[in-house]
């Protein structure tokens, strides 16, 4: 599904998404009052969500896709980089942001990774985004590693920098294959849905610092 309060841009997206044989626009909705309508009579699995439109917000329609029995992926986009409101749609449960004029290649290669359970914000862009705009919580940080083992603290750490699996394998000296183990069993012991949460949650929770490699 398609949510975006500019006509141009739905059909832009639209004819990008109908480009690809193994991928197809099942709705478009122009706010997110409308994709909540719509979705309850249709299965999607990724809802790709302009943050900033009328009558209800790409946030406030992502935190009430949340609600439903097993809710579709979320794709935000956004118009700036360093953007408040795309920090708000990743705690809200989008997977994470894109830029509205990203190239077409890029979205859908975003879509696709959504779609398999990844995040989609490049390592750099998460640091700066979280590092500048994020807010210190009451969770401290043992109650958060106190639930890890010794090696699943050294991958969420990883995690939280915004490495990759690959970049955390090199620096650990783990296959790929066993970190990808590792961070399904943090997601689960933490209770998140994707690892941008567990980056959010590592800032939040001051397990690292902005500014902090």
């Amino acid at each position: 599904m398609i949510v975006d309060d500019q006509e141009l841009l739905r059909n832009g997206l639209t004819m990008v998404v109908r480009s690809q044989p193994d991928m197809e626009v099942a709705a478009e909705a122009a706010d997110g009052l409308e994709a909540l309508k719509a979705l309850e009579s249709l299965r999607v699995d990724v809802v790709v969500m302009d943050i900033r439109m009328p009558r209800m917000d790409g946030v406030t329609a992502t935190r009430e896709i949340q609600r439903l029995d097993d809710p579709p992926k979320v794709l935000a986009l956004t118009t700036f980089d360093l953007d408040e409101h795309a920090l708000a749609a990743l705690r809200a449960g989008a997977s994470g942001f894109m830029l509205k004029d990203a190239p077409g290649e890029e979205i859908i290669a975003a879509i696709r990774h959504v779609h398999r359970g990844d995040s989609i914000i490049a390592p750099s862009t998460t640091r700066r985004l979280i590092g500048r705009l994020v807010a210190k919580t009451d969770t401290a940080p043992d109650a958060v590693l106190k639930v890890l083992t010794k090696r699943e603290r050294e991958v969420f750490l990883g995690l939280a920098r915004g490495a990759s699996n690959a970049e955390i394998g090199a620096d650990l000296f783990l296959s790929e294959a066993t970190v990808k183990t590792h961070v399904g069993r943090i997601l689960t012991k933490l209770g998140l849905r994707d690892r941008v949460q567990a980056v959010v949650l590592a800032y939040e929770s001051g397990v690292v610092t902005p500014g902090e490699r």
